[in-house]
């Protein structure tokens, strides 16, 4: 898709939730990650990438304890706005075995990667699994066994895309989040 056409799908969007509200829920957030793990062995911050990267950068220098960080990419949209099939890219190089691990994504939408990557850490062996998301898709269509530990916004059960989300791999930058 050519800058232009993008240009014209942000100019119908309605922005949902600017700058300052998602900096809110980042300090609010960080807040209670800090105090959650101010005790016990150093998390393992894990990012799903590409759409957990940006969120994740704004949540890490919020927080007050000190965290090891990785990430991993796994993905079932690959460019399109429906998911397939979960495709490995690139696993967590540091190992997991006896790990607080802390996974940071976008948003939770369905759940199917964040429950698969969950699954995934728990069978490496890490003691304790949780979840940050930026955002949360308000709909009945959530797999059962997956919920966000630490969610900043909920979001409508639109396409949301801006703040780490993409639209055709466009629009990762946006300082909001916008929705079609």
């Amino acid at each position: 898709m050519s800058a232009p056409l993008f240009q014209e799908v942000l100019q119908r969007a309605d922005c949902i939730h600017p700058r300052p509200v998602i900096d809110a829920a980042i300090a609010r957030m960080a807040a209670s990650i800090s105090r959650d793990y101010a005790i016990g062995d150093r998390p393992l911050y894990l990012t799903l990438m590409h759409g957990g990267m940006i969120f994740a950068a704004h949540l890490s220098v919020a927080l007050s304890i000190d965290v090891e960080f990785d990430y991993l990419h796994a993905t079932r949209y690959r460019g399109e706005t429906t998911g397939g099939a979960l495709r490995w890219i690139k696993p967590p190089q540091v190992p997991l075995k006896g790990r607080r691990v802390l996974l940071v994504d976008d948003i939770l939408d369905e759940g199917k990667t964040l429950l698969a990557v969950r699954d995934y850490c728990q069978a490496a062996g890490a003691s304790e699994v949780r979840v940050a998301v930026l955002c949360e898709k308000v709909h009945a269509r959530r797999v059962p066994g997956i919920a966000g530990d630490y969610v900043g916004v909920t979001v409508p059960d639109r396409y949301v895309f801006g703040f780490g989300m993409d639209y055709h791999e466009q629009g990762r930058n946006l300082p909001a989040i916008y929705a079609l």
